[in-house]
């Protein structure tokens, strides 16, 4: 993912500014070598411990304790976003429209910026959404 982000990058000629890979930990083999890669391609990671449905559930309440897995983190958000399916054609959206600014309050506080895969449960989502949604919706 590291990789090809950095090509698609090369590819783009600098029209840019942040590359970004959204990553998470469950089953990734090679996760010290792709953010050790991501740093030195400067391209941002934004990271979830154990998995992206922890970042999903942080819209719907804060949940501080260790998660086991993408199965424990689906059954967490199917009581708030019930039917979700990873490999659904289409995504929900409106169920995390408001609550964005929830979560990235809730996710910052779980680990510190660029130690998320130390800490279960952690998720640097936050950083990436506050890059990427407008100043003026952030307050």
């Amino acid at each position: 993912m590291v990789r090809h982000a950095a090509g698609e990058r090369t590819r783009a000629r600098d029209h840019y500014e942040r590359t970004w890979c959204v990553l998470d930990v469950d089953d990734f083999a090679h996760l010290d070598e792709a953010l050790r890669l991501a740093r030195a391609e400067r391209i941002d990671v934004a990271l979830s411990n154990p998995c992206f449905e922890l970042w999903l559930l942080l819209h719907f309440r804060d949940h501080r304790a260790p998660i086991d897995g993408f199965r424990q983190a689906e059954r967490n958000l199917l009581l708030h976003h019930s039917g979700y399916s990873k490999a659904a054609n289409r995504f929900a959206f409106d169920l995390y429209r408001e609550t964005w600014p929830q979560a990235v309050e809730r996710a910052r506080t779980l680990a510190k910026p660029s130690e998320e895969h130390k800490r279960n449960p952690s998720s640097g989502m936050w950083r990436l959404v506050r890059e990427i949604v407008p100043a003026h919706l952030q307050n």
